[in-house]
């Protein structure tokens, strides 16, 4: 569980630094230093680093994360925004499953619970001022139709349920018990002695009729 605690000063600016990320290329380490080659220069530019940390966006060092990368697939670059807001903000939409909806007020009060009093109030608006920008921007119609590879649990179908065969037997028709006919042969010895006969064929009626 998470909640993101980064903000932004002003929010005015979120889509023309995606849109630049989108149109540069990405850097080794994404930096303050970074962002004003791309003419954001303002100290309130530079919130922008922590919070696409919080987003996962880079690591702790400032590189790009796997995520950064999918973010520059320009079709796929607001269904990922979502994808990072939804784990930034994981204890948010633990609370409530379409927290991207809630009104600015109700973000606010569910920040006060969430950090349970520990930020100030002029924060806890500046955090869901922020909140709501990213969620506008981002794309909630369908998430990244690019996703980490199947695990076993994940693979499961109705097509690899269990399944039973039935044997089929050979002339046998729906509706129509099989019969089974046995044919017996008996190989008699040679003989003119009639009562070596007699008791073959006795032995035989009383074993199998």
């Amino acid at each position: 569980m998470a909640l993101a605690t980064s903000y932004l000063v002003a929010t005015n600016k979120l889509d023309d630094i995606f849109n630049a990320l989108l149109s540069a290329k990405a850097p080794s380490s994404l930096t303050t230093g970074f962002l004003k080659t791309l003419g954001f220069t303002s100290s309130n530019d530079a919130l922008y680093v922590r919070l696409f940390k919080d987003l996962g966006l880079i690591d702790s060092s400032n590189v790009p994360t796997e995520k950064y990368f999918r973010f520059l697939d320009q079709a796929e670059s607001k269904k990922v925004i979502a994808e990072c807001i939804e784990e930034a903000y994981s204890d948010l939409f633990a609370l409530n499953k379409k927290a991207n909806e809630l009104s600015e007020a109700d973000v606010k009060g569910k920040f006060k619970t969430l950090t349970q009093g520990t930020k100030e109030d002029n924060i806890i608006n500046l955090m869901a001022k922020t909140f709501k920008a990213l969620c506008d921007y981002a794309d909630w119609t369908s998430k990244s139709s690019i996703k980490p590879p199947d695990t076993p649990e994940t693979k499961t179908t109705k097509s690899q349920e269990p399944s039973v065969e039935v044997p089929i037997i050979a002339g046998h028709k729906k509706g129509i018990n099989p019969s089974l006919h046995y044919n017996i042969e008996i190989h008699l010895p040679e003989t003119r002695d009639t009562a070596v006969y007699d008791a073959i064929f006795k032995s035989l009626k009383e074993h199998l009729f």
